[in-house]
């Protein structure tokens, strides 16, 4: 009987032991040093794409990373312009930290005054390139054995301050430039940083950067590597060919158009619908480049080991620029202290994780990118150096944390119609403080995403706990604010707001008008999208 008995518990171990295997076997696997592509779209809003609500954008090929990855439904951008967001994504600090508060090339202090937009305060200055005493995510990757390829808009300084100054290995079109203003849209591209061809006469920008990513993860897939792809789309000046016009003109006359296309919001114009045709185009050929990327990693069997990242810097441009979009329900856009402006696609693919489509609605900041990206790789972070972010790789794996409160500091006037204003999240209260005159906007987000409705008078508690909090972070943060302008007029102020709710308001709708008129034509060539023969 006893022998019996031992012989039952022996099995029992070795029952246990078999299934305490298979469960190991079974767990995710995170691999060592998978590969990475990190793809940044510029100034694309969060329902721009079609799997965050888009009904006129068409987006099949980045829908696929949300269908595979995982979509963070409150994901934003560190600030609501380009330069700050974008060197948050690579040193994982606020702006109010690493010091870029504007987009490059703004002017700041009296200069602002040459933009006539005849405003209360003067914007301070603020550090005009990624600061080379921070230690970024291609240098910590570069490292650890990464091989590093840029491609597309930096805009994160000058020449000494190029992607190849800050751990990339390649850099194919990043330089100061914030848009394609020497070629536009269309080869010949004219960048200083990027070679033409003559067999890519006629090549949109999108697929140019694609081709030139795809060369790189060809030619480098035998070791690990950071693949970084930063569109210029869409960024204006917006461009696209003559048959994806006709396509999305058909498709917004479809639809069902309004009669008028924009209304003032607080200082400019915005547009009402999503009914750009051009603007609908040129998000088809950054998606169609996409498309091409992801095609590459399955056809060299890269993609079960290839972490693929989506995102944009900043919202899409509802107002100013090309006034190319409506994000609703979101208010404003690109500039905006709302949500229009902050909120972006966040969408994150781990092949080995079951992720399938999932939805995570904690709030997450583009900071976070960096030591995301580490964890993932295996990679010991570094809090030092991603001083703001944190890794989001437990809810990646289904897990959760306890959400942190983000701030946004932008003590500028944004192109796009912004404010001068410190933003505080946390939980689903959102407090806007604007530098003007100290007033306070608090939002309940959970209740009105559109931000209709300022509930401050019936919290007064919460409005001096958040407000308490902001000034906090901003003072150990080291942040800078605007100053008074001494030769404000209001009179002048009042003359610029009229002329933007008439004049301005008469060219946008009938620029809209004429580019949904059956024989609108920018040019003869198209931009140079058709080659001649």
């Amino acid at each position: 009987m006893k022998l019996i008995v031992t012989n039952f518990g022996f099995f029992l171990c070795i029952v246990c032991f078999v299934v305490s295997c298979e469960s190991k076997t079974d767990e995710p696997q995170n691999p060592t040093k998978p590969n990475i592509v990190f793809i940044l779209a510029d100034d694309l809003g969060y329902n721009d794409i079609s799997c965050l609500g888009s009904r006129f954008y068409e987006t099949p090929h980045i829908d696929k990373i949300a269908q595979r990855g995982m979509s963070f439904t409150n994901g934003y951008a560190a600030c609501q312009v380009c330069s700050p967001s974008r060197a948050s994504i690579l040193n994982g600090k606020f702006p109010a930290r690493h010091g870029i508060t504007d987009w490059i090339g703004a002017p700041a202090g009296e200069k602002w005054r040459g933009h006539k937009r005849y405003t209360k305060l003067l914007p301070p200055d603020y550090n005009r390139q990624l600061n080379h005493d921070d230690v970024v995510l291609p240098e910590v990757l570069r490292e650890n054995g990464y091989s590093t390829f840029f491609a597309g808009k930096w805009h994160l300084g000058n020449e000494g301050s190029y992607p190849q100054d800050h751990g990339f290995d390649v850099n194919q079109g990043g330089y100061e430039k914030g848009g394609p203003y020497s070629g536009g849209f269309f080869s010949p591209f004219e960048n200083p940083q990027m070679k033409d061809f003559p067999d890519e006469l006629g090549m949109s920008l999108p697929e140019k950067l694609a081709k030139e990513t795809n060369q790189f993860i060809e030619s480098h897939q035998d070791k690990p590597f950071l693949a970084y792809l930063s569109f210029y789309a869409v960024h204006a000046p917006i461009q696209t060919t003559k048959t994806n016009w006709e396509k999305y003109r058909g498709k917004a006359i479809s639809q069902g158009l309004e009669a008028k296309g924009f209304a003032m919001e607080r200082r400019l114009p915005a547009r009402q619908q999503q009914d750009n045709p051009v603007y609908a185009g040129l998000i088809e050929h950054m998606d169609d480049a996409v498309g091409q990327v992801l095609d590459k990693l399955d056809e060299l069997g890269l993609a079960d080991n290839t972490i693929v990242v989506f995102t944009s810097d900043n919202g899409g441009v509802v107002s100013g620029d090309n006034y190319s979009t409506n994000l609703s329900p979101l208010r404003g856009g690109k500039g905006y202290q709302w949500e229009g402006g902050i909120k972006v696609p966040y969408l994150m693919y781990v092949p080995w994780l079951d992720q399938g489509g999932k939805k995570n609605k904690t709030r997450v900041s583009g900071v976070d990118f960096f030591p995301t990206l580490l964890d993932l790789s295996g990679l010991d972070l570094r809090p030092e150096l991603h001083e703001d972010g944190i890794s989001l790789k437990p809810l990646l794996e289904g897990k959760a944390f306890e959400e942190r409160a983000l701030i946004w500091h932008y003590p500028h006037y944004g192109n796009q119609g912004g404010d001068p204003s410190s933003i505080i999240i946390k939980g689903d209260w959102k407090l806007i403080q604007y530098h003007e005159d100290n007033s306070k906007e608090l939002y309940n987000l959970l209740t009105d995403v559109s931000e209709t409705e300022n509930v401050g008078q019936q919290h007064p508690d919460i409005v001096d706990q958040l407000s308490a909090e902001l000034d906090q972070r901003l003072s150990e943060l080291g942040s800078n604010f605007p100053t008074r302008d001494p030769l404000f007029s209001q009179d002048s102020f009042d003359m610029k707001y009229v002329q933007f709710s008439t004049t301005k308001m008469a060219q946008l709708e009938a620029l809209r008008d004429a580019m949904l008129s059956e024989d609108w034509e920018p040019n003869e060539d198209w931009w140079g999208s058709r080659v001649s023969d």
